[in-house]
């Protein structure tokens, strides 16, 4: 549970990862795809990484997973790489606001969180916990 608006709200991972991508995209704080997500996981400069399970090549995965590990960033499963795509704004918003021509993103890496959120917090004691 998390205080938002001043209601209690149920946060899980996937609506965690999915507004914080969303508020990093917006300040120009998410890398996308595996060169970008490297050079940032290499350079110790990920705060999380964000990679699809239905990602078809296992060098990529194993890559992206080792980079993890060697900075100690976490690392969060979403189920589809076009899931990833429209999060972090890869399409077309129409007026009705659904997405439209979604390109497929198998791992983004969140390089600066934009602003403080529940949901940021929750993901910092999530993966804290995890490590622990």
């Amino acid at each position: 549970m998390a205080e938002v608006d001043g209601s209690a709200v149920q946060i899980d991972a996937t609506s965690a990862i999915q507004a914080v991508l969303k508020k990093a995209a917006s300040f120009n704080g998410v890398v996308r795809g595996l060169r970008e997500s490297a050079k940032a996981l290499e350079r110790k400069r990920g705060k999380i990484c964000i990679l699809a399970d239905d990602c078809s090549e296992a060098a990529y995965v194993k890559l992206v997973e080792a980079l993890c590990a060697e900075s100690q960033t976490p690392l969060y499963r979403v189920d589809k790489n076009k899931t990833i795509g429209e999060w972090v704004g890869l399409c077309k918003i129409t007026t009705e606001g659904e997405a439209k021509k979604v390109i497929k993103c198998s791992c983004a890496v969140i390089v600066d969180w934009g602003v403080d959120s529940a949901e940021k917090k929750w993901l910092e004691a999530d993966a804290k916990s995890k490590s622990a």
